[in-house]
């Protein structure tokens, strides 16, 4: 009996639909890819109106009206072609100033679904339409329509099957489209968008400032509400908005980059950004803001991947500095300083129609007095012994195998302690202080008639913990040498990277050397850690290091978090605690020294020490409106 034949591959030229549909694959991954495409078609075209309109999360129709400079007949036979495209003024792919330029949009859209474009040019006596679909194309026709182009997208993926049941429900992919489109909007905040979603408007923009477009779709009031980012490295600048910690999102969807004018989604920037709120916000959370970073074309590489989302820097590292420094200087801001502050509202119930207020007298005491208060009396909480009035810190802490550490000294200063003050002016961020309740939160009142609470135990505890972080990391950090080494065995590449860091980890207390090939051996710790275990450090410090090279050792999770793990837990113990009597003068000089203090909006945990209500808060609250 023969044996059969093996197989015997022959090499084959695949057809030039089977090509489209594969390179359609790489630039239309789902819907939102295509819309995002068109969408930057229409603002290369130099469109003042764009308008957008999706069915069944784009999968079924994709619309996309513009009033650009439209297309002739040759054009528009052009521009359904694989790499034709009217954007490169050379062949270098060095200064690319259009958000498109490979050539591939069209022409995979048109492979993968049905496609018709519409185009008309302001000097032309008609327009002409153009059809493709799976890869098939009919020859351009006249017919009637407007100045500009309207780019018409039905049954997304109907040609390559396998790619459409791997589309997930209308209500994700519509989501995907409508981030894609927010995106683009804020690329070109002078151009007007409108974005409809199964006959729902959920966007209507006119053309306007990009700091009104950042407010209107970071979600935040009012564009005084954004703190401003502007920073400069040698050739390289960075703009644009950031909300305060105490303003967060469950995910990345608050975070807008732009480079160059293009929006991107890239790691170096989003992680530049963590690691720039990673001090000062809740665990979890992700923080909001939206950054403009300009730079030499040829200091950036758009053409890595074909949704050129994704970017490569010739400067990474002077990139994540000042993405990093930048934002790192606009939070380093008093508490009620410029920026997001912290509110809440209450839902909108039926308005109650109420008797016509009597006018309003100025000043701070007018909301109190009316309620007949005495300005002697505007604590709720008793008067403290005056032994327990002088004494605003508790006891020296003990941590680890530290000695007894009191972060706040009642006479020093600059270590946070609350000495009784006088009066505040009017213009004071954060108010005057009126009152206590609970002996854990102060009402203060602002110049405007805004309500500013305070929790005491967190503002102070905040205060306390830039003061220990400035006295730990003002110098080297004073190490702890262990009773017998440890060894820690690694990769040999790992280990050559922690002993070329050695200088850098001995600042922070960990003394090290190599030890034989692939192991180092540690001598010491920072005294800050205690009974820490080397080996786990080490390897989580390594792997880290490893995983982003361009981060330094301060700025590595693991080391910097166990660290201000320790100075948080430190400045926990060390500040006011709930349930402690303030008397007016000590609360004003709290409120006064949050306004000074870096950071102060938030505690060591995140969390925010203080809330704002406005008048139209309150009026909500009690239905008043």
């Amino acid at each position: 009996m023969s044996e059969p034949v093996p197989f015997q591959p022959v090499l084959r030229r695949l057809s030039d639909a089977v090509i489209n549909r594969i390179a359609a694959g790489e630039v239309i991954e789902r819907p939102a890819a295509a819309l995002k495409e068109l969408v930057e078609n229409a603002l290369d075209a130099g469109a003042q109106r764009v308008r957008v309109a999706i069915v069944n999360g784009g999968a079924d129709r994709i619309v996309v009206t513009d009033d650009g400079v439209g297309m002739t007949p040759d054009e528009l036979a052009l521009a359904v072609q694989r790499h034709c495209t009217s954007k490169l003024s050379d062949e270098t792919l060095v200064r690319i100033a259009t958000l498109g330029f490979r050539g591939e949009a069209l022409p995979s859209v048109g492979a993968a679904a049905r496609l018709t474009i519409t185009s008309r040019k302001a000097d032309s006596d008609c327009a002409w339409r153009i059809h493709v679909a799976g890869g098939e194309i009919s020859p351009p026709e006249p017919c009637s329509g407007e100045k500009g182009t309207s780019i018409l997208v039905e049954d997304m993926f109907f040609a390559t099957p396998a790619r459409r049941k791997f589309l997930k429900s209308a209500r994700v992919e519509g989501s995907h489209a409508e981030a894609a489109v927010r995106r683009l909007a804020l690329t070109a905040p002078d151009v007007a968008f409108f974005m409809e979603v199964d006959g729902r408007t959920i966007l209507d923009r006119p053309s306007e400032t990009l700091e009104a477009r950042a407010a209107a779709l970071l979600g935040i009031e009012d564009a005084d509400g954004l703190l401003k980012l502007d920073g400069v490295r040698g050739d390289m600048k960075l703009s644009g908005f950031a909300c305060s910690p105490s303003v967060h999102r469950p995910t990345t969807a608050g975070q807008f980059m732009l480079v160059n004018g293009r929006a991107v989604v890239d790691p170096l920037l989003r992680t530049s950004i963590r690691v720039a709120y990673r001090r000062v916000i809740e665990s979890g959370r992700h923080p909001v803001a939206v950054i403009n970073l300009s730079l030499p074309y040829e200091q950036v590489d758009v053409n890595v991947h074909p949704a050129k989302t994704e970017l490569r820097f010739a400067d990474e590292a002077g990139v994540r500095s000042l993405v990093i420094g930048t934002i790192t200087r606009a939070l380093g801001l008093g508490a009620g300083a410029a920026g997001v502050r912290p509110g809440f509202s209450a839902p909108r119930p039926a308005r109650i129609v109420y008797p016509p207020e009597a006018p309003r007298s100025e000043g701070f005491a007018e909301p109190f007095l009316a309620l007949g208060a005495q300005p002697a009396a505007r604590t709720f909480a008793p008067e403290p012994p005056a032994s327990d009035r002088s004494a605003v810190m508790p006891d020296a802490v003990q941590t680890g195998n530290q000695s007894p550490v009191s972060p706040v000294q009642p006479d020093d200063p600059q270590a946070g302690t609350i000495s009784p003050a006088a009066g505040p002016e009017k213009d004071h961020p954060l108010g005057a202080a009126v009152a206590q309740v609970l002996s854990t939160y102060i009402i203060a009142v602002t110049a405007d008639d805004n309500m500013v609470l305070v929790d005491q135990h967190a503002a102070h505890e905040r205060l306390t913990h830039e003061v220990l972080r400035e006295q730990f990391l003002s110098g080297t950090i004073r190490a702890q040498r262990l009773l017998v080494p440890d060894v820690v065995e690694l990769s040999r590449s790992q280990a050559d990277l922690l002993v070329s860091r050695a200088d850098a980890l001995s600042k922070l207390g960990i003394d090290l050397e190599p030890f034989g090939a692939g192991a180092v051996l540690v001598r010491s710790l920072p005294a800050l850690l205690g009974n820490a275990s080397a080996v786990n450090l080490l390897r989580d410090l390594v792997e880290e290091l490893d995983a982003d090279d361009l981060a330094s050792i301060e700025e590595t999770p693991t080391l910097d978090a166990k660290l201000d793990a320790v100075i948080a837990r430190m400045a926990c113990h060390g500040s006011i605690r709930a349930g402690r009597n303030l008397t007016i003068p000590e609360m004003n000089a709290l409120l006064r020294r949050m306004e000074e203090t870096p950071r102060a909006g938030t505690c060591s945990h995140g969390r925010p020490t203080w809330v704002r209500l406005t008048r139209n808060d309150l009026e909500l609250l009690f239905r008043r409106r």
